[in-house]
């Protein structure tokens, strides 16, 4: 794991009475006291961090099928159930793990697996469009990673096309496709610029998402009001503020 920079391996930072720290490993693995690695985790978690531009995936994530996956996600639920106490006897209860299981790998998280990915088909800009086109209010569904509670939203797209130009049903696949994963929402909104402007050819490409966050709604600070607003702007939205302020306002945002 790395955090701050530092890789920490399976050693425990236990802290003492004057604020320094000291390191002890038990050698098989296990953490012991205090560790400032989970303190370190959690405080990530809180901050909302992340550490790349692309979702943190292992490198054998497509070896099983989704078949497989959903059999040992609906075991290993199945056990966080009965761990919590609940009777999976109940009828009410007895068949989500596999719900859950099937939730996971076929529709929040669906967009893990680059099969999904929708196909970018662009055409030619005959109509010789030079303005802004504008896509605003986008449906975004999506999962923080650090907690898994969702993350719920709109976006809004803008472009500048070069010659081509991409069927507008096609942004908003592009964002669910991006948003259907574990997400941080700066991440997600560089994700997006970035497809686009391989897709389009163009560096001429802005995004907005406004987004409420259940890990803030329902745990923590339980804040239901706040939303959290995420930008990101290439080509002329980012060199130029005239460009930059017409878009904002027809998103309402200016």
């Amino acid at each position: 794991m790395k955090f701050n920079g530092k890789h920490e391996d399976l050693a425990t930072i236990t802290l003492n009475g004057n604020g320094n720290g000291k390191h002890h490993s038990n050698g098989n693995g296990k953490l012991n006291g205090k560790s400032l690695f989970y303190e370190e985790a959690e405080q990530m978690g809180d901050e909302h961090a992340f550490s790349s531009i692309e979702t943190p995936m292992r490198t054998d994530a497509f070896l099983q099928s989704d078949e497989a996956k959903i059999a040992t996600i609906e075991k290993h639920f199945e056990q966080i159930m009965e761990t919590i106490g609940l009777d999976l006897t109940d009828d009410s209860l007895r068949g989500t793990p596999h719900r859950v299981a099937k939730m996971f790998v076929k529709e929040i998280f669906h967009g893990l697996n680059p099969e999904n990915k929708p196909k970018m088909s662009v055409f030619d800009n005959k109509f010789r469009y030079g303005q802004m086109l504008v896509e605003k209010n986008i449906t975004l569904k999506s999962t923080c990673e650090h907690h898994f509670l969702p993350i719920m939203g709109k976006a809004h797209v803008a472009y500048v096309s070069s010659g081509t130009v991409i069927g507008l049903s096609k942004i908003n696949r592009i964002v669910d496709y991006f948003a259907r994963r574990p997400q941080v929402q700066e991440r997600l909104t560089v994700q997006i610029v970035e497809e686009l402007k391989k897709a389009l050819q163009t560096d001429d490409v802005a995004v907005v998402i406004d987004a409420k966050h259940f890990c803030v709604v329902a745990r923590g600070i339980q804040d239901d009001s706040s939303t959290t607003i995420t930008s990101e702007f290439s080509g002329v939205f980012k060199t130029d503020q005239k460009m930059r302020e017409e878009f904002l306002t027809y998103i309402g945002m200016k």
